[in-house]
């Protein structure tokens, strides 16, 4: 459980064949990470990889049919709510985080949407991270046939590029991920690294891989599936309420394709601080305040991952206090 009471959740997602599942399983074999409480959804009428994660037999929790993302969202509430309620009375034995390992055809964006929303579970859940695999042997083409594939990467606090010990992933693999997510960390498996940590653990507020340089890649998967990533200056500083009255006015106006958001920000009217901005869809999240800038690059910026929605739109809602500029330096803008 995390220091201020509130239980972490990870959310575990990754196309069909990933690997999430097998990870998962070694994990959880652990002792560290034995009071760990599961939900497990997958597509179909059969569930079975509940049967696969031995570790936590008890505290294993199926969802219904179907794909997680398109279940009713009561559905997940729920089910989170009640795995709390019965730890809580005895009913379970104690863990001190959840993940849910969502089906390999669902877009996250919308999970993470519930689990923010919902007032009761803002009280008792502290989301930890989104950690997403991708197949180094099929990833490639599957970013390029699958928009859920493709909105898996675009969300993901890390990256993880599993079964690279089969095949060394491809430069033009790396530079799909690079175009749809350039804020994740990202790692090769099987490695050196904790899985538990991997997994449970931290995620920088900045990862060091962050670049917002205008250094195009060309554009390969998202263009396929609509997803465009953004990088946006504000060339004039903006006040907390200027910030969340442009953000909050697009996220009302196109909050289904506004996949996420991450940024660094100076306030004007909070000088000597940087903020990192973060939001899911709908969902603004409060800024988590750094002492000092992660780098020596000190501009305001803002990087947009977004489904079908113009640069002008978006420059549109930031046009306060003066000119902003844009480069698509991760994927290439739509036209």
């Amino acid at each position: 459980m995390a220091a201020d009471g509130k239980t972490p959740v990870t959310v575990l997602t990754g196309f069909l064949g990933s690997g999430k599942t097998s990870l998962l399983r070694l994990v959880l074999a652990e002792p560290d990470f034995a009071d760990t409480a599961v939900i497990i959804n997958e597509a179909g009428e059969m569930a079975l990889d509940h049967l696969l994660v031995e570790a936590v037999d008890e505290q294993v929790v199926e969802m219904p049919s179907g794909c997680l993302c398109c279940v009713r969202r009561l559905d997940i509430v729920t089910t989170v709510r009640s795995l709390i309620d019965r730890r809580d009375r005895g009913e379970l034995r104690s863990f001190s985080r959840i993940v849910i390992e969502t089906s390999g055809l669902a877009d996250p964006a919308p999970i993470l949407y519930t689990l923010a929303a919902d007032p009761m579970l803002g009280h008792v859940l502290s989301f930890r991270a989104v950690v997403t695999l991708v197949d180094a042997v099929a990833g490639e083409g599957t970013l390029q046939r699958h928009p859920e594939a493709a909105s898996q990467v675009a969300v993901a606090d890390r990256i993880l590029v599993t079964k690279s010990d089969l095949l060394a992933p491809a430069a033009s693999l790396f530079a799909m991920l690079d175009g749809l997510n350039a804020w994740a960390e990202r790692i090769s498996l099987p490695g050196d690294d904790d899985l538990g940590e991997l997994l449970f653990g931290a995620v920088p507020a900045v990862a060091t891989r962050s670049r917002f340089t205008a250094q195009a890649v060309q554009p390969q998967a998202a263009h396929t599936v609509g997803i465009t990533t953004l990088s946006l200056v504000l060339t004039q500083p903006l006040t907390r309420l200027d910030l969340a009255k442009s953000l909050g006015r697009l996220a009302s106006d196109r909050g289904e394709d506004l996949l996420r958001v991450k940024g660094l920000v100076a306030f004007a009217d909070r000088p000597g601080h940087v903020a990192v901005i973060h939001a899911v869809q709908h969902t603004i999240y409060r800024p988590e305040w750094l002492q000092n800038w992660p780098g020596d690059d000190r501009r305001n910026r803002l990087v947009f991952v977004v489904r079908d929605i113009a640069p002008e739109v978006i420059m549109g809602h930031f046009a306060v206090g003066g000119p902003v500029h844009w480069t698509p330096d991760l994927i290439g803008a739509a036209a």
